[in-house]
C-alpha cells in the first residue's frame, strides 16, 4: 500500500479546492474572538459568535448533506460556499453591526457549506482506485492538519497586525475561489448499483440513523481534539507557563496529526476497525489525561503530539467505517452528518470543560472531558458490535437450508451495505 495512486492532477485540484473550503472553518473560531474582542464583554460575545456559527455547522451539515444528489451535486456544494462566503463577507464588511445581525452572518457562515466537507470527501475518494480509498482518506486528513496549524497563526497575525476584520475578509474569498475549483472536479460520483450501491426498501434518514455507532465515535475522537484546544490556556496558567505557548503547542498537536495520518495510509494495518479505533482513541486519551497531569512544557509538548497522532488514525478509521456502513449513494450524506456529529462533540465536551472551569481547576475539568469521551467510545464500540452480530444473524437467516456457507458475510465488521470492506475491517 502506497501513496502512488493517490498523487495525481487531480487530487492536487481537489487539495486547492478543499483548503479554499475548509481554511474558512479552521479560521472562523478564534477569527470571531478577534473581530469583537475590544468591544465591552467581547470576550464573551466572541464565544457566542462562535457558538453561532458551529451550531450552524450542526444544523446545515445533516439538512444539506441529504439534499446532495450522487449524480450531479455540484451546483448544490457551489450554492452553499457561495452562501457561506457572503456570510464570511458580512462580518468582515460590518465589523462594528449590532451583536443581532452579527451572530445571523455566523450562522450563515457556518450552515449553508456545511455539506461541502461530505461532498468534497466523497468526490475525493472518486478521484482514486478503490485500493488506495485509505491512502486518499489519509491524505486528507493530513491536509485538514495542515490547515488546522497554519489557521490559528494567520488570524492572529492578521488580526493584530492589519485589522480585526481582515481574517473574515479572507475566508470569505477563499471560500468563493473554492466554488471555481468545484468545475475542475468530476460532476458527481457513481453510485454502483451491481455492487449494492443503491438501497431499497427504506428512507434515507432511516440508513443514516443505522449507522449511529459511528457517529458517536466519530464525535468522540474530535471532542478530545476540542478540550486540548479550549482548556490549554487555562492549564498552562494553572502550570505558571506563559499562555503564548499555547499557539505553538497546538501547532505541534496538528503536526503530530498529519503525521499519524501519514503513516496510517502507509501500511494495512491488523484487526477490525472498530478495534482500531478504540485501541487509538485510548491511547489518544491517555495523552490527554497526561496533559491534564505533567508540570512542565516539554512534557505537555510530547503528550499532545502523541496525542495528535493517535487522534488522526482514529478519525481515518471512523472515514472507513462509514464507507463499510453505508451504501456509495448515502456517503456524502454520511459524511454530512458524521461532520454535525464531531462538531456536536467538540461542542459538548468543551461545553462540560468551561462549566467546569468556572468551578473548578483546568487539570480536572480536562479529566472530566477525558471521562465523558471515553464513554462515547464505549457506547458507539457497543452499538457497532451489536450492529455487526445483527448484520451477521441476518446473513445467516437468509442461507438456503442445505447450503454450506464457509466464511461470514462480507463486511460482517459493520452491516456493510455496499459491501467495499472484509470481514476484518480492511480495504
Amino acid at each position: 500500500m502506497t501513496y502512488r495512486d493517490v498523487a495525481s492532477p487531480q487530487v492536487l485540484v481537489w487539495a486547492c479546492t478543499s483548503v479554499g473550503a475548509r481554511m474558512p472553518v479552521a479560521m472562523a473560531p478564534l477569527a470571531l474572538v478577534f473581530l469583537v474582542r475590544e468591544r465591552p464583554g467581547g470576550y464573551a460575545l466572541g464565544a457566542v459568535l462562535a457558538a453561532a456559527y458551529v451550531v450552524g455547522e450542526i444544523v446545515g451539515a445533516p439538512v444539506l448533506g441529504m439534499r446532495l444528489p450522487p449524480e450531479r451535486p455540484r451546483p448544490h456544494l457551489a450554492a452553499g460556499l457561495a452562501t457561506g462566503a457572503l456570510g464570511f463577507a458580512g462580518l468582515g464588511v460590518f465589523p462594528d453591526a449590532p451583536s443581532l445581525m452579527l451572530g445571523a452572518f455566523a450562522f450563515l457562515a457556518g450552515a449553508a457549506p456545511a455539506a461541502a466537507t461530505g461532498g468534497l470527501r466523497a468526490l475525493l475518494t472518486e478521484l482514486v482506485p478503490e485500493r488506495a480509498v485509505a491512502q486518499a482518506l489519509s491524505t486528507e486528513s493530513m491536509l485538514n492538519s495542515v490547515i488546522w496549524a497554519v489557521s490559528p497563526a494567520a488570524v492572529a497575525g492578521l488580526a493584530l497586525q492589519v485589522a480585526p476584520h481582515i481574517p473574515l475578509l479572507l475566508a470569505a474569498a477563499l471560500m468563493a475561489a473554492s466554488v471555481a475549483g468545484l468545475w475542475l472536479l468530476p460532476a458527481g460520483w457513481k453510485v454502483d448499483d451491481s455492487a449494492g450501491g443503491a438501497w431499497s426498501g427504506g428512507s434515507l434518514p432511516r440508513l443514516l440513523l443505522g449507522a449511529w455507532p459511528v457517529y458517536v465515535t466519530g464525535a468522540a475522537s474530535l471532542s478530545l481534539l476540542g478540550l486540548a484546544e479550549l482548556v490549554l490556556p487555562a492549564l498552562l496558567e494553572q502550570r505558571g507557563i506563559r499562555v503564548g505557548w499555547s499557539g505553538p503547542l497546538l501547532t505541534g498537536l496538528a503536526v503530530g496529526g498529519g503525521l499519524g495520518a501519514f503513516l496510517y495510509g502507509v501500511r494495512t494495518w491488523p484487526g477490525l476497525l472498530r478495534t482500531r479505533s478504540v485501541v487509538l482513541m485510548c491511547g489518544t486519551s491517555v495523552c490527554v489525561t497526561l496533559i491534564a497531569l505533567i508540570p512542565n512544557t516539554a512534557g505537555i509538548a510530547t503528550a499532545l503530539a502523541v496525542g495528535g497522532l493517535l487522534q488522526s488514525g482514529a478519525l481515518v478509521t471512523r472515514n472507513l467505517a462509514l464507507r463499510d456502513a453505508l451504501p456509495p449513494g448515502a456517503l456524502a450524506a454520511g459524511y454530512s452528518v458524521m461532520y454535525a456529529a464531531a462538531g456536536a462533540g467538540y461542542a459538548a465536551t468543551g461545553s462540560l470543560a468551561g462549566a467546569l472551569l468556572k468551578v473548578t481547576v483546568p487539570s480536572t475539568a480536562v479529566l472530566a472531558g477525558v471521562a465523558l469521551t471515553l464513554a462515547m467510545t464505549g457506547v458507539g464500540w457497543w452499538g457497532e458490535v451489536r450492529r455487526a452480530r445483527s448484520s451477521a444473524q441476518g446473513a445467516d437467516a437468509v442461507v438456503m437450508p442445505g447450503r454450506v456457507v464457509e466464511g461470514p458475510a462480507p463486511g460482517a465488521e459493520g452491516a456493510s451495505i455496499g459491501g467495499r470492506c472484509d470481514a476484518e475491517g480492511r480495504l
